[in-house]
């Protein structure tokens, strides 16, 4: 993306060569660990570079107003870390800079690797790239991906960049990408492959092996071939194997698999994952309701899948947004935060004012105060695991209204039996503590009941939340954690100080 650096810049060069020798060389070895290690060493080429213009400015005639001014050298030393790097890799590296850095080092990945660093990073960072390219850049760079990957892009390139793009593909590509387009978000079709291989049933394993010779490069995840007729409706699969294996002169229909898995482009993709884990797969048929062939789902875009869903679910659960920039802007990420914060708030000030009502019975007794968060806690730890069991166990499809009576009787009897036992320990510790004080023994009573009813009553919003959330069309653990910790210290609080108010006479 900028040119070398010139003749009179090889003194600075050699300067900068000398510092990686000198340096930890590791940095730029090729291992498990090698995106951290590019990562490490992009800073440590910003920082010396920093150092050695603090009394010196340069100008970069390649950058962007937002890229960090960096000398030729330092320019030359990053395009020596990212070449080697894995576009994945690269985009790990870009997501961890700060804005300024990151357009630095964007500016100095090969542009026939800008499309494929584009799909990898998240969409906060995406757009922050695309903003920095201009239009022929954002074309050359989706020009050198499939359809289907296009497809994935569309919504965040602008629209004159996409009609350019599309006047660019044959007429089946653009059929593919207007098909890819048209499913929902979360289906298969989204997901799907249109790049696969199909042979007749008719033909023999010869003429199969002298038609794959033909290929330049077979598809990514190519485990097996797909056997159709004329009209493209499939009629079994064809594994690598079997095709490498067979007697070249027996036809396909003989030894080909008739019975194999397939998938309709409107099934949920979440599904499709679980079907993928249950039975193995690389790779898997896409069938219209007609029966034919007109994609292929491939088992990494199920990694991305189940990658997307388990950080979703992270996100979900404290009301983050799971796509964020974690360099973004303070105002935008501030504003993503708002919603959740102010139902917290909320809460607060909720379990603040249950407190209050119970002020005389806290002045009364003043331990109640120091145990108050005990019961609160327990609770919401004993809610969270309910939480997070239901959440992926309805994720993983396995909850169904036949099961759902089961599961309520089994987590509500973990909790029963857990408050017992917990509720007897707390209880003894509270008249451990409190043994040679008036109000001792009655404390340790408290105690008890308080943290069996909270933990019971933790263990049923722990259900409830994810199932009232799922019939409402919501995300189960979308802000699931929020809503628990709300009942288990509001209720909590509610339950300890009521029942110490009646253990103890007083009026609240």
């Amino acid at each position: 993306m900028s040119a070398s650096p010139s003749d009179d810049e090889k003194e600075e060069r050699h300067t900068a060569e000398t510092t990686v020798e000198e340096s930890d060389a590791s940095a730029l070895t090729l291992d498990s660990d090698e995106a951290s290690r590019a990562l490490a060493r992009v800073q440590q080429i910003f920082d010396e570079d920093e150092e050695r213009t603090k009394d010196c400015p340069v100008h970069n005639a390649d950058k962007n107003d937002e890229a960090l001014p960096i000398t030729p050298a330092a320019a030359y030393l990053l395009k020596e870390v990212l070449e080697p790097l894995h576009p994945a890799d690269i985009a790990w590296v870009l997501e961890a800079l700060p804005l300024d850095e990151r357009l630095a080092v964007w500016n100095q990945v090969r542009s026939d690797s800008d499309g494929d660093i584009l799909l990898e990073v998240n969409e906060g960072v995406r757009q922050t790239l695309i903003d920095a390219m201009d239009r022929s850049e954002l074309v050359d760079a989706v020009e050198t991906l499939d359809t289907d990957e296009i497809a994935d892009l569309v919504d965040d390139l602008p629209p004159d960049v996409m009609a350019e793009v599309q006047e660019g593909l044959s007429h089946e590509e653009r059929a593919q990408l207007r098909a890819a387009m048209s499913y929902p978000e979360e289906s298969v079709g989204a997901r799907m492959d249109f790049e696969m291989v199909s042979i007749r049933e008719e033909v023999t394993i010869d003429m199969v092996l002298r038609y794959l010779r033909r290929y330049k490069t077979l598809p990514d995840h190519m485990d097996q071939v797909f056997v159709v007729d004329r009209r493209g409706i499939l009629k079994g699969t064809l594994s690598v194997a079997q095709i490498l294996t067979s007697d070249p002169t027996k036809q396909v229909r003989r030894i080909m698999h008739t019975e194999s898995f397939t998938l309709n482009p409107l099934d949920d993709v979440s599904e499709a994952a679980q079907a993928f884990e249950r039975y193995d797969l690389v790779s898997a048929a896409v069938i219209d309701e007609t029966g034919r062939l007109v994609g292929r789902l491939t088992v990494n875009e199920i990694v991305d899948v189940i990658r997307e869903e388990s950080e979703e679910d992270a996100y979900g659960a404290v009301g983050l947004d799971d796509e964020q920039d974690l360099f973004g802007s303070v105002w935008s990420s501030a504003k993503s935060r708002w919603l959740w914060l102010g139902v917290n708030l909320c809460t607060a000030f909720f379990a603040s004012r249950v407190i209050s009502a119970f002020d005389g019975t806290i002045e009364r007794v003043v331990a109640l105060a120091a145990l108050m968060p005990i019961v609160g806690g327990m609770a919401g730890n004993s809610g969270n695991q309910t939480l997070t069991l239901l959440v992926r166990s309805l994720a993983m499809g396995q909850v169904t209204l036949s099961n759902t009576a089961d599961i309520w009787r089994k987590e509500v009897g973990v909790a029963i039996l857990n408050g017992l036992i917990w509720g007897c320990i707390a209880g003894l510790l509270a008249w451990a503590l409190y043994w040679d004080t008036p109000e001792g023994q009655k404390l340790g009573i408290v105690m008890a009941l308080a943290m069996f009813l909270n933990m019971l009553q933790g263990a049923v919003v722990g259900l409830a939340v994810p199932f009232v959330l799922k019939k409402l069309g919501r995300d189960p653990a979308m802000g699931g954690s929020v809503l628990l910790t709300f009942m288990t210290d509001s209720g909590g609080f509610l339950i300890f100080l009521g029942l110490a108010t009646v253990f103890f006479g007083i009026s609240a």
